[in-house]
């Protein structure tokens, strides 16, 4: 039977790996457990305490708040020959002696970026209605306002900006409605039913454009001045990936100079925003506080994902969600 422990910020931890993930894992591996936590998971503080707690662990169960892979965490784990990290990205955790040691890592991204992509069909049908516009002239009048003619989902336009897993899954999601659907990613080709297009046509011709832009060095700022002011009248932007994707000074200034734009931010840079930021006063925009990714129950399903992988692993079977350098590179 094979070692295993987990380690992660615990007050997250019964959240991610509910009581029937648990069973799962310890039903195939005996389970090296911090006996003064519920659950038995480490905490950062715990493992710092107990340098030599984890050296018999084959596989480790990790997330939020788990501890970085480097070269002094390895050497506390010899054995360590399976990572099951129930988060998004893994930069935070992922070391150059992490990959040379050639241990593989399973990211529970795909299943994170399920309700990101569910948030952001809600936010594009709801923008296509001219919603969130209604509902703030509403109030700011204390009565109801028509303000113009929604232009509806029937033969819209919608432009995805990169076609990663959350991008993906919009794409899939948004067959559902009668709408176009067109993309810009330099790494990816479009899934069916989906035209390729370059930024400069996304931007000109899309009702709505929804970003998912991983941060990277070269993204910063990808989305600036030129491009926003571009955007068709009546258009909403919608960022659910990195505030700073966006040029947000930038986008300010085109907001105040383009009240028919809208947008609708569930990331900015900084975040949350700055005390008295435009952001929170002008009249066609919204910041919601970073909710689109997994939310209480939902992170019930990273866990369950890699599980899922733990228990392929165990029967010899190829992991479907282990991430390679080359997918890394190009990680938020």
């Amino acid at each position: 039977m094979f070692a295993a422990a987990f380690a992660m910020d615990p007050v997250r931890f019964p959240d991610v790996y509910g009581p029937g993930a648990r069973a799962r894992v310890v039903a195939r591996a005996e389970q090296v457990a911090d006996p003064a936590a519920p659950g038995g998971v480490w905490s950062a503080e715990r493992l710092a305490a107990a340098p030599d707690a984890l050296r018999d662990v084959e596989v480790l169960c990790t997330g939020w708040g788990g501890p970085v892979l480097d070269a002094a965490t390895l050497a506390r784990m010899p054995r360590l020959t399976l990572v099951l990290y129930a988060a998004g990205s893994v930069r935070r955790v992922v070391t150059e002696e992490f990959w040379a040691a050639g241990i593989p890592i399973v990211t529970a991204a795909h299943a994170n970026a399920l309700p990101v992509a569910e948030f952001t069909v809600a936010q594009i049908v709801y923008a296509l209605k001219d919603g969130w516009r209604h509902v703030l002239a509403a109030r700011a009048a204390r009565a109801p306002v028509r303000v113009g003619r929604a232009p509806g989902a029937y033969g819209a336009t919608v432009g995805v900006l990169s076609l990663g897993a959350t991008g993906r899954l919009v794409c899939e999601r948004l067959r559902g409605y009668d709408v176009k659907v067109i993309a810009h990613d330099p790494y990816a080709a479009p899934p069916p039913g989906v035209r390729a297009v370059g930024p400069d046509e996304l931007f000109a011709t899309a009702d709505v454009v929804t970003v998912h832009t991983p941060l990277t060095p070269e993204t910063r700022g990808l989305v600036g001045r030129r491009l926003l002011a571009s955007m068709k009248p009546g258009a909403t932007l919608l960022n659910t990936a990195r505030g700073a994707v966006l040029d947000e000074p930038a986008l300010i200034e085109v907001l105040s100079e383009r009240p028919d734009l809208f947008a609708v931010l569930d990331v900015t840079d900084p975040e949350p925003p700055l005390p008295g930021s435009p952001l929170f006063t002008l009249p066609n925009v919204v910041v919601t506080p970073h909710l689109a990714g997994s939310q209480a129950l939902e992170r019930r399903r990273l866990g369950d994902l890699v599980v899922d992988e733990f228990e392929r692993w165990t029967l010899g079977e190829p992991l479907r969600w282990a991430l390679d350098r080359r997918a890394y590179e190009r990680m938020a």
